[in-house]
């Protein structure tokens, strides 16, 4: 993985370099964050970088309302991958966090060929079952459908107005031959992003997405998207401070002081300059230098840890005001948890992964055939040892079966030094796996009853 590395949400291809992916997509390392409680996934590292989850740990720590979203693609079959997105989900619901959940059934309709009713089927009896059955709660959980929600398909056109084909290009690799649904599809998206910061679905706060690095084209798109519709800009100051900037827009001209044919119409300019120097002053700065006829505010005295509830304060005047008032979203990245062979872990490849309805039998068989880091003969392995880094029954382990991180720590030391054979480490996650599909197949049939609990009210 050099320069120029591509990340593509449809792609096949699983891209491992992650310190190289922090640094060419401007992720934040999780190192310089105070994780609450953290979950066994930030314990081992398996969730490696984010994008302003600071400013979702900040409202969290002050009590102030955020929220967590996924979404779902209601065909196939769920499998672990997809209940490492739900553990994280929980765990910020835990901490505190509203859910929102997307079923992505116009997608499926329009790039599968799923009918919503099939799609409604499989989301309720195949996905929202097993959240229940993981732990989520459906007291602060919303479910809903795309096809339900016309706000995120009307979200999707508005956003559309920001973004061309050019930029799609870039970001998606499309060219001239990509079918038109795919390229709705991530409008669509970035609308199921933002609406939950409506007034009508929870109001301004920190959304957060939790996402495999594969998916991080979708979370620039939508934070561009949101950066582009503000009509206030907060900048770095030269010589230290903030600086706000009116963004001049069609849809906003005439309300930031920009008359029909063209002019500055003063008095309507100053009334929003003192609106914005009153937002800043109730912070509690008293060095604000406003400029009417630059259409800025400056706050030398300001710092970067001020920038969070200055946005929000502006976005709040820009909805009083008439506009839409968007927070880019925050989002965390986990590594990818490797198939049964080596390869993509993909509900298309039965064989690739282990599904949260399949029999203890068939996981047995699974893992018995998973792709090992064992040497060729046990003389060898006792010898050299084995490598649990890429060893798949070690990794399932350290990812989904295995929650004592001291004992998974001693299982990693005999495994590299040959004292656990291959086979061994494979009946150790069997033992695990068997453990854990029992008690969730139990969980599944206890909690069946709440399913319809988590449909929001459009969706019921």
């Amino acid at each position: 993985m050099g320069e120029g590395l591509r990340i593509d949400p449809w792609s096949s291809s699983q891209p491992t370099d992650y310190a190289n992916i922090i640094a060419q997509f401007g992720l934040q390392s999780l190192d310089d964050i105070e994780i609450p409680d953290p979950s066994h996934l930030h314990r081992r590292g398996l969730i490696f970088a984010h994008r302003d989850l600071d400013v979702v740990l900040s409202a969290q720590s002050a009590g102030q309302p955020f929220g967590v979203l996924t979404g779902l693609m209601p065909s196939g079959r769920m499998h672990l991958g997809h209940k490492m997105v739900i553990d994280q989900i929980s765990w910020f619901q835990n901490l505190g966090g509203d859910v929102t959940i997307a079923v992505a059934d116009l997608e499926s309709n329009a790039t599968r060929g799923l009918s919503l009713e099939l799609a409604r089927k499989v989301a309720l009896e195949e996905y929202v079952a097993n959240y229940a059955a993981l732990g989520l709660r459906p007291d602060s959980t919303q479910v809903y459908f795309q096809s339900t929600r016309s706000v995120v398909q009307k979200m999707a056109f508005t956003l559309g107005k920001r973004t061309n084909l050019s930029e799609f290009e870039a970001i998606y690799g499309f060219s001239g031959d990509t079918n038109l649904a795919h390229v709705m599809a991530p409008l669509v998206q970035a609308g199921d992003i933002l609406h939950p910061m409506l007034d009508e679905y929870g109001g301004l706060r920190p959304i957060v997405v939790p996402v495999g690095i594969d998916q991080d084209p979708h979370l620039r798109l939508t934070r561009g998207l949101a950066a582009k519709s503000n009509w206030f800009n907060l900048k770095s100051r030269k010589g230290g401070g903030l600086t706000i900037g009116l963004s001049v827009q069609d849809d906003n001209s005439m309300a930031l002081g920009v008359a029909v044919d063209g002019k500055l119409d003063r008095k309507v300019r100053q009334s929003v300059i003192d609106n914005i120097v009153a937002e800043v002053a109730d912070l509690g700065f008293a060095d604000i230098l406003p400029n009417a006829k630059h259409g800025s505010v400056q706050i030398p005295s300001a710092t970067q840890s001020d920038r969070s509830p200055i946005k929000m304060k502006l976005l709040r005047l820009e909805r009083s005001m008439g506009g839409v008032g968007l927070l880019q979203p925050a989002s965390t990245y986990h590594r990818f948890a490797v198939g049964l062979t080596g390869d993509k872990m993909s509900s298309s490849v039965p064989d690739s992964t282990i599904f949260l309805t399949d029999e203890v039998a068939t996981v047995e068989k699974k893992i018995k055939r998973a792709f090992s880091g064992g040497q060729p003969t046990v003389e060898e392995h006792r010898r050299l040892g084995g490598d649990p880094d890429v060893d798949v029954a070690y990794q399932y382990m350290m990812y989904f079966f295995e929650d004592d991180d001291k004992y998974l720590a001693e299982v990693n030391v005999d495994y590299r030094s040959g004292k656990i054979l291959a086979g061994e480490m494979k009946q150790l996650c069997i033992d695990r796996a068997s453990e854990w599909l029992i008690n969730h197949q139990q969980l599944r049939d206890q909690t069946a009853h709440l399913v319809s609990d988590f449909l929001a009210a459009d969706s019921r």
